[in-house]
C-alpha cells in the first residue's frame, strides 16, 4: 500500500487554505514550479521525481487520524476540517518528463487547479522534485567526467536518511549510473544492484590470500577483490593475481573480475597495478576505485592517466556535497477571472531582478538545430502560442534584448516540453521504468553541446521569452511603476 504524504506540508499551506475557505475564495489558478540557477555550477539540470509526484497526488486525502491531529492543534474550524475530510485533487498538472535536460526559469511543473488544492501540494512537490533533480544532475556530471567508464552509486550509508538513500539512488540511476549498492532501491525500481566486499572481510581471516580465495570460490563470476587493506602493491595486488591465476588454472572462465582501490594515490596505484596485472596476463582485469570521489577528482585522475575503468561514488554523489540544495520554487502565475473568462496574469516583484517571475499561463518550447540535433535555445511562451519550423523565428534575450538570433525556416525543429499528467484530477500519464528514463536521459544529454556539459565555466543555454510573453511582462511592470508613481 502506498504511503500517504498528505501531511507532508508546511503548516502555512493549511492555514492559507483555511483562509481561502473562510473567504469563499477558491478560483482556479496557475502555479509554476521552476528553479533559478543550475546546481553544481552546471550548464543544465535533469528533471526528476515526477513518478513520486504522481503517487503523492493519487494518494492525497486526509484520513480520520490526519483530521484528528489537525483538530488537536486548535487553529482550524470544524467547517474547514469537514471540508478536508472529503478533500481530493481535481485539477490539471503538466510536467516536463523525467530525464529531460532543463534550464532555469522554465516551468518543470505547471499546476492548474482551484487555489486551495494548488496551495496544499506546493511543499511536497518541491520536496520531491528538488531532491531527485539535484541528485540526477550530480550523477550526470559524475558520469560525464568518467568518459564512458561505469559509475556505481553506493552512498546509502551517507545519505540523509532512508528516503534520501532510496530516491537518491533512483535519481542517480536516471542520471546515468550503471548500478546501485542499495538493495531496496534495486527491488523497488528494478535497477541493477552491485557490490564487492569490505575491509572487514579481509580482516576476519588469518591472511589476505585466504580471504580472497574464499570470496573467489563463492563468487567466481563476480569477483572484485579489495586490495588495499594492508599493502596494495606488495600484498593486495600480488594476492589477487595469485587467486586469479589459480582460477584460470582450474578452468574457471574469468569474467566480471578485478580489483578495487579504496585509498592512497589512486593515479599511481592504478598505473602500477595495471602494469602488474598485464604482466601476469590479466589484461582485461577491471580496476575499480572509490574513496571520496566526485566529478572533479575523477576528471583529474583521468587527466593524470589513471588506469581505473570503474568508479564507485558515494558521499559526494548521494548528498551532492558541494551543492546540497536544488533551489526550486513554486509561484503563482495566473488567476482565473470569471468576468472575462480568462486567466489574469500575476507577477512577483523583487528588488532582486532574478526573482521577478514570468506571468501568465505558459508552456515551454525547445528549439533544436536541425542539422546537428543540438539545443539552440528554450523558449518560454504563453500556453496558447504555437510555433512551426516551416516559418522563420527570431529569438532575443529577455534582458539584453539587442542580442538576437534569427532562424530561417526549416533550419530548426520545435518540441513542446510540458505534457499532461493529470486532467480533472485523473492521471493520464504512464510513467516509464527507471531504466527507460535512464536511456531517455542519455539521449537528452546528447542534445547538449559539449561546451554546455563541461564541468567548469560551461556555456549557458539561452532561455528566451516569446515576443508576446515579453511584452505582457513589460506591460505589467510598466503599469506597476505608474501605480507606484515612478
Amino acid at each position: 500500500m502506498a504511503r500517504s504524504l498528505t501531511l507532508l506540508t508546511d503548516l502555512y499551506e493549511l492555514t492559507m487554505m483555511q483562509g481561502y475557505y473562510n473567504n469563499q475564495a477558491n478560483e482556479k489558478v496557475v502555479f509554476d514550479m521552476f528553479y533559478r540557477k543550475n546546481p553544481c555550477d552546471s550548464g543544465y539540470a535533469i528533471a526528476c521525481g515526477l513518478e513520486q509526484v504522481i503517487e503523492y497526488i493519487k494518494n492525497l486525502k486526509f484520513s480520520y487520524e490526519d483530521v484528528e491531529y489537525l483538530r488537536s492543534l486548535g487553529i482550524f474550524k470544524e467547517e474547514f476540517l469537514k471540508y478536508l475530510s472529503s478533500f481530493h485533487f481535481t485539477g490539471d498538472i503538466y510536467a516536463i518528463p523525467e530525464g529531460t535536460v532543463v534550464f532555469p526559469k522554465e516551468p518543470l511543473l505547471k499546476i492548474v487547479a482551484p487555489i486551495m488544492e494548488a496551495q496544499l501540494i506546493e511543499t511536497a512537490i518541491l520536496n520531491i522534485v528538488n531532491h531527485q533533480s539535484l541528485i540526477a544532475t550530480k550523477a550526470s556530471r559524475v558520469v560525464y567526467a568518467a568518459q564512458g567508464d561505469g559509475i556505481m552509486e553506493f552512498g546509502l550509508r551517507r545519505a540523509q536518511g532512508p528516503d534520501a538513500g532510496i530516491y537518491g539512488a533512483r535519481a542517480a540511476m536516471i542520471g546515468g549510473c550503471i548500478g546501485t549498492s542499495n538493495v531496496l532501491a534495486g527491488r523497488m525500481f528494478d535497477v541493477p544492484v552491485k557490490g564487492t566486499h569490505a575491509h572487514s572481510w579481509i580482516m576476519s581471516f588469518e591472511d589476505e590470500y585466504t580471504a580472497f580465495k574464499t570470496y573467489a570460490n563463492m563468487y567466481p563470476n563476480a569477483c572484485i577483490l579489495l586490495v588495499d587493506t594492508y599493502d596494495t602493491l606488495k600484498s593486495g595486488v600480488p594476492n589477487a593475481i595469485r587467486v586469479f591465476s589459480e582460477m584460470r588454472e582450474a578452468g574457471i572462465e574469468l569474467k566480471n573480475y578485478g580489483i578495487r582501490l579504496d585509498s592512497g594515490d589512486l593515479a599511481y596505484l592504478s598505473k602500477m597495478a595495471r602494469k602488474m596485472l598485464d604482466e601476469a596476463g590479466f589484461t582485461d582485469c577491471v580496476i575499480s576505485a572509490s574513496s571520496d570521489l566526485d566529478e572533479y577528482l575523477i576528471d583529474s585522475l583521468k587527466t593524470q592517466g589513471a588506469k581505473i575503468t570503474s568508479w564507485g561514488v558515494g558521499t559526494n554523489l548521494i548528498t551532492s556535497k558541494d551543492c546540497p540544495a536544488f533551489g526550486g520554487v513554486y509561484k503563482l502565475a495566473a488567476i482565473y477571472d470569471r468576468g472575462s473568462g480568462k486567466f489574469q496574469p500575476k507577477i512577483k516583484l523583487s528588488e532582486n531582478t532574478d526573482k521577478i517571475t514570468n506571468p501568465g499561463d505558459k508552456t515551454v518550447f525547445r528549439i533544436y538545430d536541425k542539422a546537428t540535433g543540438k539545443i539552440n535555445a528554450d523558449l518560454i511562451a504563453l500556453a496558447h502560442e504555437t510555433y512551426d519550423a516551416a516559418n522563420s523565428l527570431m529569438l532575443f534575450d529577455p534582458v539584453d534584448t539587442w542580442k538576437k538570433t534569427f532562424l530561417e525556416e526549416n533550419t530548426y525543429e520545435v518540441r513542446e516540453l510540458l505534457v499532461p499528467i493529470f486532467k480533472d484530477g485523473i492521471c493520464v500519464y504512464q510513467s516509464p521504468s527507471v531504466m527507460e528514463i535512464r536511456a531517455y536521459c542519455e539521449k537528452e544529454l546528447n542534445t547538449l553541446w559539449d561546451e554546455t556539459r563541461r564541468l567548469v565555466n560551461p556555456h549557458r543555454v539561452h532561455i528566451d521569452l516569446s515576443n508576446e510573453l515579453y511584452h505582457l511582462k513589460k506591460q505589467i511592470l510598466d503599469n506597476h511603476r505608474k501605480y507606484q508613481g515612478q
